[in-house]
């Protein structure tokens, strides 16, 4: 007995299991924890990770925020400190109050350390947690501390950014899912020839994409970009699977079978045509797990994960619900709206050469686009260049760090790990080297508050206490320059270069030096991870069209389409969330290559089975292009309405241009690869296992 067959009499077993599945993947769901710090990602053995793993685990401290108050007075700062010193997760608190011996005259004090946390309209306090930026007890404080300050009290940092981040989250998620399901339906409903079928998908997707989300609890956690994208990209990659088995089913019935053959027909019909294509999609999320910076692993698992669940649901579940609504569906059917392509194929063959110019002329600026896009790097750009508008409720952390920025000049903030026994004399030394260095505008440390005239033995308990434990002291370097820019990262070589001269064990972390370090391996990973899946799905192309020459061709007609996606940003000067290009390199070849896949497949066959050239490609495009339309507008359908929604940069950004990536490769393979099998079917034909064979002459 066929798997088809099986699943036809097994169909009510099916459902019914399918339906219970659902309460672990629920529950599943929502133990799954979601990581909001994008700089947690970073490479184990990297220095800044070492760094940040020594501050907590000798210091005590994870995350921290520099808080600024306006306009308040001193004893109003004073007690404020003692509220937040109360919070639980608040490891220690500094401001000018807490780094002056009342003892000491205030005037034998450098009149930086008093300019460092105080100034006529605003004082500042330095907050540090005893849990990391994003763990959740920190998100709490902030929320806490921000619900016990008046509103001249600004919270900065990154562990506010993740507490606003996680908010607008928590609050779009939902909408991004309605949002794509809505147009989706729309889609469906007018391409299809049913009204009511398109509910059936995607109440089937909707069971694959609850078990994939589910099942992530053994990975622990994911990012919040997986989560907030999963469904979406699910929803629009699997989408071609059930339409694939609907219309098989249809066909088969239009030939007089029952209901109950016609689908089991189409089961093995679908999982045998799918197979091919679902390969490449999971490969293309595969070869993100080969990014040094591991966000990408946990999105290429989760979404290959889910190509798989959206493939056993397309020939289990769906066709079990189509089978039980057989005569709903019969009175809900209508004629579709896409027209016959044989016209359009007609003119693609007869002036092919047209469309070959075309392509080499739009390559140039392709290319240069592709090189002079504008990748960023900014967290503070994640929430800010959404697509819709924010108030400032929803953006407390931009406010503050405006705020910083105004006050005190302070764009970013770097901490010094070094040797706790570094004699005085040199960390004064070092302290004043690295105050010199173009755009730091203070560094505080122990040496560097205390005066050479003054024993370290008079500052504070709590200020040794928060800035030394056993072995070690934290020195703090305030940076006017923003994280990410060229000026900021040539600080961070300049201040590494000083501490090499007194404490080569000293470590460097912070925002911004971890950032640079993104920069750096995020560079190297966009490299190996194109080259990775180009070979999965070059191989991939090689087995199942036995064809040399083939897998060339598709995948140069895929990546000339990724190219004109990713350069028009070079043209337009949008700004790119640095994760965003590696994605969508490799989401757009793993999930679009398909289209061409699917019109190769069908102009092998016509020229195996003796047409001529122009026949075969005219009969290939026809064929192929509604179900290519079809499938485009459902994965454009999926993300550009979230693309459009979203308030949040990387995922508004990431949507739109999966959107338009599924349109440009529509278009490339709908204009493009007709003309270049016309080009080179010579080469085609010798190089293709069983087309050498052909008896039917070659043009040239």
């Amino acid at each position: 007995m066929s798997f088809g067959k099986r699943v036809v009499k097994w169909r009510h077993a099916i459902f019914l299991i399918a339906l219970i599945l659902l309460i672990p993947s629920v529950i599943g769901m929502k133990a799954t924890r979601i990581n909001y710090d994008m700089l947690s990602y970073l490479p184990g053995d990297m220095e800044t990770v070492k760094g940040q793993d020594m501050l907590l685990d000798e210091f005590g401290k994870g995350g921290f925020s520099i808080i600024v108050v306006e306009n308040m007075k001193t004893g109003e700062v004073a007690d404020l400190k003692k509220k937040i010193e109360n919070v639980e997760s608040v490891d220690s608190v500094l401001n000018l109050e807490a780094v002056i011996d009342p003892t000491i005259p205030q005037s034998m004090w450098p009149e930086v350390v008093r300019d460092n946390f105080k100034n006529e309209n605003a004082s500042m306090l330095v907050v540090f947690f005893d849990t990391t930026t994003s763990a959740e007890p920190t998100i709490n404080a902030v929320k806490e501390i921000r619900s016990i300050t008046t509103e001249n009290c600004y919270v900065s940092g990154m562990s506010a950014l993740v507490t606003d981040l996680k908010d607008i989250c928590e609050t779009e998620e939902v909408k991004y899912v309605g949002i794509a399901v809505l147009l989706s339906l729309i889609a469906m409903m007018l391409l299809l020839d049913s009204y009511l079928v398109p509910f059936l998908f995607l109440a089937s997707i909707g069971m694959a994409i609850l078990y994939n989300l589910g099942s992530n609890v053994f990975l622990g956690e994911i990012s919040y970009i997986t989560k907030a994208i999963a469904a979406v990209l699910q929803l629009g990659v699997t989408m071609d699977y059930s339409i694939f088995l609907w219309h098989s089913f249809v066909e088969k019935t239009a030939q007089g079978k029952t209901r109950e053959e016609a689908m089991a027909y189409a089961v093995d019909d679908t999982l045998a045509a799918v197979t091919g294509s679902s390969i490449t999609t999971v490969a293309g999320f595969l070869a993100l797990c080969f990014m040094s910076y591991t966000m990408g692993r946990d999105l290429g698992i989760v979404m290959a994960k889910g190509v798989v669940f959206g493939v056993i649901a397309s020939v289990t579940i769906l066709p079990a619900m189509i089978l039980a609504f057989g005569r709903l569906l019969e009175k809900t059917s209508h004629r579709t709206l896409i027209p016959d392509a044989g016209k359009l194929a007609h003119g693609l063959t007869r002036r092919y050469a047209v469309y070959i110019i075309l392509f080499v002329v739009l390559l140039v600026p392709a290319i240069y686009g592709y090189q002079h896009k504008n990748v960023v790097y900014d967290f503070t750009n994640m929430i800010s260049s959404g697509a819709g508008k924010l108030d400032t409720s929803q953006t407390g952390f931009l406010t503050a760090n405006n705020k910083l920025d105004e006050d005190f000049e302070i764009g970013t903030t770097h901490m010094i790990i070094a040797d706790a026994d570094l004699p005085s004399k040199d960390g004064r030394a070092m302290s004043k080297e690295i105050e010199e260095i173009p755009g730091v505008q203070n560094v505080l440390g122990i040496d560097a508050l205390v005066p050479a005239d003054i024993p370290k033995e008079l500052l504070p308990e709590k200020v040794t206490e928060a800035l030394v434990a056993g072995d070690h002291q934290l020195i703090l370097v305030n940076s006017m320059y923003h994280v990410s820019t060229d000026e900021c990262n040539e600080q961070i070589d300049k201040i590494a270069g000083v501490l090499a001269k007194y404490d080569r064990d000293a470590k460097l972390i912070g925002e911004g030096p971890a950032t640079k370090d993104l920069i750096t391996i995020t560079d190297k990973d966009f490299k190996v991870v194109s080259f990775i899946s180009m070979a999965a799905v070059f191989l991939i192309i090689f087995f199942v069209l036995r064809s040399a020459a083939l897998p060339f061709i598709l995948i140069a007609v895929i990546e000339f389409a990724i190219y004109m996606n990713l350069g028009i940003p070079g043209f337009t000067g949008l700004e790119l969330p640095f994760i965003v290009p590696v994605c969508i390199s490799t989401i757009q070849l793993g999930s679009t290559v398909d289209y061409a896949i699917l019109m190769s497949t069908r102009y092998k066959s016509e020229r195996l089975a003796g047409k001529e050239k122009r026949e075969a490609v005219e009969i290939a495009a026809a064929t192929s292009i509604p179900s290519i339309i079809v499938s485009a507008i459902g994965f454009i359908a999926a993300t550009c309405g979230v693309g459009l929604y979203s308030n949040i940069s990387i995922i508004s950004t990431f949507c739109n241009l999966m959107a338009r990536g599924a349109l440009i490769s529509m278009l490339t393979v709908i204009l493009v690869l007709p003309s270049v099998f016309m080009a080179f079917d010579g080469l085609i034909v010798r190089s293709t296992l069983g087309m050498r064979k052909l008896n039917s002459k070659v043009e040239a």
